[in-house]
């Protein structure tokens, strides 16, 4: 396991990281303005458990079968661009929400909105790199296992992205319901997540092999 200096040392270093707006925190903003700040928090949880899955298969070694592999890397890749790219299209193909509500008519259950933000981050290769890259440099074998401090740090880190995330939320939902009068500002709101979904999955998309 790792050591208490190591455990700081990894946490001040993961929270600089953390608190910078990536996808993932546009990801759940972009949810949290259009549907409120539960299916933003839903959608946050949602996507640590994606981020769970980049751990654990960093922790077996999967992650580094998969990156240094071309074909594997791709297929990766344009899944996850290709489900992004279908939230836009159907963010924004959605009818015109109410203006006096933040959610429209027919809001996806928190089930899905769960679902749909575990496979945005498990299908994002950028997570998978990040994980292999990051982790490694805070793991020191005279401490014990490598998996054991692999693992141990990869939940650190979603344990503190979860609590930032979840405040992204909260603050983009409190927002979002300002404004929730407006039925122009609804219709902004649900163009820009639409516009946001599809930008992430153009980003996903060009994301080169060995990035």
């Amino acid at each position: 396991m790792p050591d208490l200096p190591t455990l700081l040392a990894f946490s001040v270093a993961a929270l600089a990281l953390i608190v910078i707006p990536g996808p993932s925190v546009l990801y759940i903003v972009a949810r949290s303005l259009h549907q409120g700040r539960r299916a933003g928090l839903v959608s946050a949880l949602g996507v640590q458990t994606g981020g769970l899955v980049h751990v654990l298969a960093a922790t077996l070694g999967v992650s580094a079968l998969v990156l240094s592999s071309a074909l594997l890397f791709s297929i990766l890749k344009w899944a996850g661009a290709a489900y992004l790219i279908v939230l836009g299209i159907r963010t924004l193909r959605a009818p015109t929400p109410d203006a006096l509500t933040v959610t429209v008519p027919d809001a996806p259950p928190l089930t899905r909105i769960y679902r749909q933000g575990a496979v945005v981050n498990a299908l994002n290769p950028k997570t998978a790199l990040f994980f292999l890259a990051f982790l490694p440099q805070f793991v020191h074998p005279g401490h014990g296992p490598v998996w054991a401090q692999t693992l141990t740090l990869g939940l650190v880190f979603l344990g503190l992205a979860t609590l930032s995330d979840g405040a992204y939320a909260l603050l983009a939902g409190s927002l979002g319901q300002r404004w929730q009068g407006s039925r122009t500002f609804a219709r902004r709101q649900q163009q820009v997540s639409g516009g946001v979904y599809l930008a992430l999955g153009v980003g996903t998309a060009l994301i080169p092999h060995g990035s």
